[in-house]
């Protein structure tokens, strides 16, 4: 079964099947392609939503593996199943290798492999990479940089495929507002999903100095943040990367999104905690870092835009990102001939 939260409690009150189609049994309708995805964060859904509309544009199903819906929200657009009710898949991939991926590829041992990063890593080899490297088809990742960090994550010996990102396939037109300042947050509390990031007092800190220079505020939220640190000011409602096309400036906890809003031409300050540890691309993007409060009002006034070198390096080629994606996905597909593969849990660690 395929299910986002909402289709599950339907279906619960319905009381009828979700693959029920009137006048079309399910021997006789074909199956969509279907990959499936296990994240590092196993209930970030926010990893996936950039990929679904090209899955449908293909006429494709995109499922994330999750360890159970207590995590998945009301209205998650992201279609997701447990290892207890994942449906028939022509391929697995993982965006990395922490315990939930690892997991996830032991119990689907029938299933070939791909790895695509999606979210920034370190470079250094995780340790349960290899229990699956050897059964990996294809390795892809945005941009020359992230192609490195995550070979060196997987221990990854072999071409990485330079795709792009799929956050930069729609990039909004960059109108800034004077006196507009985005405040990019990380994840303050560490959870089930995955962990925190140091550096959110530093943060708070440098915006109570922003605002009392007489900048406007407007917060772009991690999914995982909480909001009660931040509701002194605006939070956006349009998400971090729409946001950053209105506002003269960007500071924040360096992260996976700095690259894709220097690719919008939004100057970007780091804040970065001595205990931070991002990838050195990450930080190329930014103007400058600052290390206490004191000095954020004089980084944004003197803040410029990463350079063209800086932006291809972090994340790739702009536009077209998703297909480039699916494609390789597509490939990997008709190459090991899996069309028809089930996805039949075997074990768990």
């Amino acid at each position: 079964m395929i299910a986002t939260r909402r289709t599950v409690l339907k279906a619960g009150a319905l009381g009828v099947g979700l693959a029920a189609t009137p006048g079309l049994s399910l021997a006789a309708r074909p199956r969509k392609t279907r990959v499936l995805l296990a994240t590092n964060e196993p209930w970030g859904t926010y990893h996936a939503q950039p990929l679904l509309a090209e899955a449908v544009r293909r006429g494709w199903e995109l499922v994330q593996v999750v360890p159970d819906l207590t995590q998945i929200k009301p209205g998650d657009p992201v279609p997701v199943a447990t290892l207890n009710d994942v449906p028939r898949a022509d391929l697995l991939v993982v965006n990395g290798a922490s315990d939930w991926p690892a997991d996830v590829a032991a119990a689907l041992k029938r299933l070939p492999m791909a790895a695509s990063s999606l979210a920034y890593l370190k470079p250094v080899e995780a340790p349960r990479a290899k229990e699956f490297r050897s059964r990996l088809e294809l390795v892809t990742a945005a941009s020359p940089a992230e192609s490195d960090v995550f070979a060196a994550y997987l221990g990854w010996r072999r071409r990485v495929r330079m795709v792009g990102s799929a956050q930069t396939d729609n990039l909004p037109a960059y109108a800034p507002r004077k006196d507009r300042v985005l405040v990019l947050t990380s994840v303050t509390h560490p959870d089930q999903t995955g962990d925190a990031a140091p550096g959110t007092q530093l943060l708070l800190d440098a915006a109570a100095k922003l605002e009392a220079a007489g900048k406007h505020i407007v917060v772009g939220l991690h999914p995982r943040e909480d909001r009660t640190l931040w509701e002194q000011y605006e939070i956006s409602a349009l998400g971090s990367v729409p946001e950053s096309a209105t506002v003269e400036c960007a500071v924040g906890i360096p992260g996976t999104v700095f690259p894709i809003v220097a690719a919008v031409g939004v100057p970007l300050v780091g804040c970065v905690d001595p205990k931070l540890q991002v990838p050195d691309y990450i930080l190329d993007v930014c103007s400058s870092t600052i290390a206490a409060p004191e000095q954020a009002v004089d980084a944004i006034e003197n803040a410029k835009p990463a350079s063209r070198g800086a932006v291809f390096n972090a994340v790739g080629p702009i536009g077209g990102s998703a297909r480039r994606l699916y494609s390789t996905w597509h490939a990997t597909i008709q190459t090991t001939r899996c069309n028809l593969t089930g996805a039949t849990p075997i074990s768990i660690r």
